[in-house]
């Protein structure tokens, strides 16, 4: 029986406790192994290959130095699929990008530091480059040093592997292995055999991804590997790479070529029963040790803050940071709408101005008879000379961390020109929705701080005297509504349509808690985290509040 077979036939038998995630990649495996389908075919002496030459070859690079690297049942059965699975004609293997999700702490730098070896010496490559990349240099350079211990550490490899200032190389077939960061000006141009991209999750722009994987193209069957644990950044490539292996397990997608292996609790409550650890963490009791474990989740039980740091890392789970006012649970709502059929005739509006070149945000809030539910529509603002400045860069991480080119070209961000957005967007986009989309907007939330005479005449000239409503930002205006907001959101009362820049700004807010307990929202630390679209949010929903029962007459 081959380790693919013993460790997915006791997934589905439940002999080993697993998650949803790895049921389906096994049942799938399997399946591929007994119903031949298509061209591909497993071969188990190259499935055995890299197992046999870890376990010959690599050493241990901490703990008991020099022992032989042993490697787990499930660690084993990973192995045989991506590397047994190939063509029948030309013995090419059939996957070239793995996903691996795990709790930290389970071998994953160790697995992978073996894994580039392998693909340096023994994958019948011809100068084949390995890259280990990741957010920052120091966290590509883990996988690269332990790969250079385990070098060490191991004779035959020692005596053939050579390190120089950037690199290792393996004379014999001219390759080398190298760590790069993700903002390094050496990206372009790469012919990539085996890539390693540490911590995906941290990743926040894609085009990291992106140019790696175009790199691979030139090779007869390269391999991108992704490690990573969840993270606290949303709408991220690896909420993407996420989203894409989910579709694929559930048949909505095909792409023979992509294997995920994603351990995960199935839901939250299971994080505190022990039973279930496993799911998210294959390596517990023989790799990551389950007493420290115990003693993060006693201590998560024990102190609030330090919950979503042990959800996310250890279980896998998607959360803010501890700091945020906002749990992911309560800002995600997976509902979605067409707006233009929901027959909205009369809606709530609310903005946010920047100051200078910072983000700007309009919203109208929108209900229906019989339907207590918030229905969103939003719009941002960016000056053009901010965007034209990330194009003519290239800048990979561009400005704050987030892909505002991509949400431009959604629709759902637009560009105003100059250095700074003049705030007349907001009156043209409240018309906009008047003029073209049949919604009239009865009242609109705004804070006085912001606008200036001029425009203050223009909105009531263009809607009526009443219809401007001023919301000071403090304390005693803000803190009931939000608190209000607050258990609406937890409710999925609030609905807006996934949008993901409102998600990322509401994700962004922190709060300020006064000695009453009063609070109000404030960025934080980072200033990359705009809050924009909260506070647009908070201004609209205040007033919806304030004029409930005049707005409902009305629809």
């Amino acid at each position: 029986m081959t380790f693919l077979e013993e460790y997915g036939t006791k997934i589905l038998d439940n002999k080993i406790v697993s998650c949803h995630r790895i049921k389906q990649v096994y049942e799938m495996l399997l399946n591929k192994l007994y119903k031949k389908t298509g061209p591909w075919v497993f071969d188990e002496e190259l499935a055995n290959r890299p197992i046999d030459f870890i376990q010959t070859f690599c050493k241990q690079a901490q703990g008991q130095l020099g022992a032989s690297l042993e490697l787990q049942l499930f660690q084993k059965a990973k192995f045989q699929a991506i590397f047994g699975f190939v063509h029948q004609d030309t013995m090419l293997r059939q996957y070239n990008e793995v996903l691996t999700v795990e709790g930290r702490k389970n071998g994953k730098t160790t697995e992978m530091s073996a894994t580039e070896i392998h693909l340096l010496v023994g994958d019948n490559e011809g100068s084949p480059e390995i890259y280990n990349i990741a957010t920052k240099l120091e966290q590509a350079k883990k996988g690269f040093n332990e790969a250079h211990k385990m070098i060490k550490q191991s004779p035959n490899l020692n005596k053939h592997i050579r390190k120089r200032q950037s690199d290792l190389y393996f004379e014999y077939n001219m390759g080398t292995i190298q760590s790069l960061a993700s903002n390094s000006n050496s990206l372009d141009g790469l012919n990539g055999h085996g890539i390693i991209i540490d911590e995906l999750a941290a990743i926040k722009n894609r085009d990291i991804y992106d140019l790696m994987k175009q790199s691979m193209s030139a090779r007869r069957q390269p391999l991108l590997f992704c490690i990573t644990t969840n993270g606290f950044v949303r709408d991220n490539i690896f909420d993407a790479q996420y989203e894409y292996a989910c579709d694929i397990l559930d048949g909505k997608i095909k792409n023979e070529h992509f294997l995920p292996f994603i351990y995960e609790l199935d839901n939250k409550d299971e994080w505190d029963k022990e039973d279930c650890w496993i799911k998210a963490n294959p390596g517990l009791g023989t790799i990551k040790n389950i007493d420290f474990l115990r003693e993060c989740v006693a201590k998560a039980k024990d102190d609030p803050s330090f919950k979503p740091t042990v959800m996310v890392k250890d279980f896998n789970m998607k959360e803010n940071s501890a700091s945020a006012w906002l749990t992911w649970d309560e800002v995600e709502n997976k509902q979605k709408f067409k707006f233009e059929e929901m027959g909205f005739r009369y809606g709530i509006g609310g903005f946010d101005a920047a100051d200078t070149i910072d983000l700007n945000s309009a919203k109208a809030l929108c209900m229906r008879p019989g339907d207590n539910k918030i229905y969103l529509k939003s719009m941002y603002w960016m000056p053009e000379e901010v965007l034209e400045k990330i194009s003519q860069d290239g800048n990979r991480k561009e400005r704050d961390n987030v892909p505002y080119l991509l949400w431009e070209r959604q629709g759902i961000l637009r560009t105003y020109s100059g250095n700074k957005v003049d705030k007349i967007v907001f009156l043209d986009w409240f018309k906009e929705l008047r003029d073209e989309e049949d919604l009239y907007i009865l009242y609109i939330g705004y804070d006085p701080w912001h606008i200036d005479d001029s425009l203050l005449r223009a909105f009531k000239d263009e809607f009526g005297k009443d219809t401007m409503i001023p919301v000071r930002q403090g304390v005693h205006t803000l803190s009931a509504p939000m608190k209000e907001l607050k258990a609406d959101l937890k409710a999925n009362k609030i609905v807006h349509n996934c949008n993901p820049i409102d998600m990322w700004c509401l994700s962004n807010t922190e709060i300020k808690t006064d000695i009453n307990g009063n609070i109000q929202p404030i960025k934080g630390g980072d200033n990359r985290k705009r809050i924009d679209g909260t506070i647009s949010l908070i201004n609209g929903y205040i007033v919806l509040k304030d004029h409930y029962d005049e707005y409902f007459n009305v629809i």
